[in-house]
């Protein structure tokens, strides 16, 4: 094995490592250094066990061509120095059995040819354009039935997201992890196969088929990513040669809050299974980008700013993002990260992170927090809403309404704004007016967009049934046209520039009123906020004299669910002489177009 496996600085271990058809027979390699001897069986030898070798004492066990077929199951066999056998997957198998079986697939690697030229060649980073996500988890956006396991498949996935994506004109899917993981209830982000595809929704060649049609729709496809811990199944990566070979063996710090295992990212091998298997969804699946889970882990130790910046682990971190932009440099890599720790989207080579994205954590919770409290306190708390754009530009930040905020006692989006039923919508719409204006890329979790009730869980699908309610039904139509004015309109794309936003007004504290512009190349767009409980009267703001106005969206319209009648011409008591003078209703936006 190269020198370079040892020392960290391979992409492409799984073109090695796992198993790999050559003519008509298999090849077969594990690491497992500590291992007394490791043997490979499956359904080719009718489960006897086949002794592997390892090659020069170097870790590596190989074993000699064995006549198999692609789709028969198998397992490694680690005899360890303790006298113990364990059945072990394959930890660059590139298919598992659905749990809570356990076996490796054989699989061949380039069977499928993807038809996404076009839009592989023409892919950027978006940092100049429209980047609206939509998140999901793949098994609980629709079932076939009322059963947990009702699942469509990749390919049925297919043909219900793109024209759903279209429709609704977000720009990209993200996918919640589709690695292999043994528990449901862990949402992906404990794996067992981080080179697997989950069955649970059909085969890798499927999943490369969604991603392609996907492709050829205009539809870009991002999958979380999860660098830091894996499961603790028996089967898995945990003492995996009988020793912590993944791991760290100190348990202080080997184990994590959500009870995995720490990836010890000092070990040179950890490091190439890692960054080969984040390179092998770009490379092999055509991925547009990676979303990275718990990357304040990376930063400090264990997440901790007390106890300091963990040098080996950001190391890693660094030389990770900085090969895959060199093989990837138009695919995204976001980064979950809820620290203040500078430069996370900054190249590497200019002294930061390598990532192109951050999420706003600090936007989420100050505008949730905000519209959770009572109209009567919001004046009080005014400059929640303003405290954003003081840090702003510092990283390339993506604005977001994520999975984690709609589960395990935090209520949906919807539930958290406050009062009651009736009057959470037009809070909702005025909040994501807002969020849709702010600066930064946005990023919305399935169900928000037509007010889910009930908060997320993994064994049911989205509550579909609610669009028959008026209120739904229409809060899921403003957000079609308010996502569909954002992706049309250039002014809201140019986030990073600071000479695209400015506040017209972010001190009219008693009122809870708020004014931003956004500055497009042939339009500009101002939106004014009333996030009090009462009708605003005679609010103005200085316009230029020869602007010419119109409303391009208003939260409160009647077929919304508002109360204002719409009107193609400006709502206004006045505009003249440079003025713009308006009535706010309560909890309402009001977006103006200018030419």
């Amino acid at each position: 094995m190269q020198k370079e496996f040892y020392t960290g600085h391979l992409f492409d271990v799984y073109r090695y490592f796992g198993a790999h058809k050559e003519g008509d027979h298999f090849i077969f390699r594990v690491f497992a250094p500590g291992a007394r001897g490791v043997t490979v069986m499956g359904e080719f030898s009718s489960w006897r066990e086949i002794p592997m070798y390892q090659e020069n004492q170097s870790g590596v066990y190989i074993s000699e061509p064995i006549a198999a077929k692609l789709g028969q199951m198998y397992k490694y066999c680690i005899y360890t120095g303790k006298g113990w056998r364990v059945e072990h997957a394959d930890p660059y198998g590139f298919q598992m059995e659905l749990r809570p079986a356990n076996c490796s697939i054989l699989t061949e690697l380039d069977s499928y040819q993807f038809q996404d030229e076009e839009w592989m060649q023409s892919r950027t980073v978006r940092h100049d354009e429209a980047l609206n996500i939509y998140e999901l988890h793949a098994g609980s956006w629709k079932k076939k039935g009322e059963e947990e396991t009702d699942w469509y498949d990749y390919e049925e996935l297919a043909e219900l997201l793109i024209p759903y994506i279209k429709e609704n004109h977000y720009t990209h899917l993200e996918f919640m992890p589709l690695s292999e993981h043994p528990f449901d209830g862990s949402w992906g982000y404990q794996n067992t196969g981080f080179f697997a595809p989950t069955s649970r929704y059909g085969t890798p060649d499927q999943l490369k088929k969604l991603v392609d049609k996907c492709h050829q729709a205009g539809i870009g496809v991002i999958m979380d990513f999860v660098p830091v811990h894996f499961a603790v199944d028996y089967y898995g990566l945990k003492e995996f040669d009988g020793t912590c070979l993944y791991e760290y063996p100190n348990a202080a710090v080997g184990e994590s809050e959500w009870g995995s295992c720490n990836f010890m990212h000092s070990r040179g091998e950890v490091r190439c299974f890692l960054q080969s298997a984040a390179n092998y969804w770009l490379e092999e699946f055509h991925f547009d980008g990676l979303r990275m889970d718990a990357v304040s882990r990376l930063i400090y130790w264990q997440g901790d700013e007390r106890r300091g910046v963990n040098g080996t682990t950001l190391d890693f971190l660094k030389a990770m993002n900085q090969g895959l932009k060199q093989r990837h440099p138009t695919a995204m890599l976001i980064a979950e990260d809820s620290t203040s720790y500078p430069g996370v989207t900054k190249p590497v080579e200019k002294g930061g992170l390598g990532f192109d994205y951050k999420w706003d954590l600090g936007f989420m919770h100050d505008t949730l927090e905000y519209f959770q409290t009572a109209p009567e306190y919001r004046a009080r708390d005014y400059h929640k809403l303003t405290f954003s754009m003081m840090y702003f530009y510092h990283e390339n930040y993506m604005l977001e309404f994520c999975h984690d905020e709609v589960v395990h006692g935090k209520a949906t989006i919807l539930q958290k704004m406050n009062g009651d039923y009736d009057g959470k919508f037009p809070q909702a719409r005025a909040m994501y007016m807002y969020m849709m204006v702010h600066p930064g890329k946005k990023l919305n979790f399935m169900g928000n967009e037509f007010g889910q009730l009930r908060e997320w869980d993994e064994k049911r699908e989205q509550d579909w049934d609610m669009l028959k309610y008026p209120n739904h039904d229409a809060l899921h139509r403003y957000m079609i046209e308010l996502n569909r004015i954002y992706r049309e309109n250039d002014a809201f794309h140019r986030d990073y520039d600071p000479e695209n936003f400015r506040w017209v007004d972010c001190h009219q504290e008693e009122r809870c009123i708020y004014a931003m512009e956004r500055v497009g190349i042939k339009r500009k767009y101002i939106a004014v906020f009333n996030f009090s409980n009462v009708l605003q009267e005679a609010y103005e703001f200085k316009v230029e004299e020869d602007a010419k106005i119109r409303v391009a969206l208003h939260s409160d319209w009647e077929e919304f669910g508002g109360s204002t009648a719409k009107k193609t011409s400006l709502v206004r008591n006045e505009y003249k002489n440079g003025k713009v003078i308006l009535n706010l209703p309560p909890f309402s936006g009001i977006l103006l177009e200018s030419e």
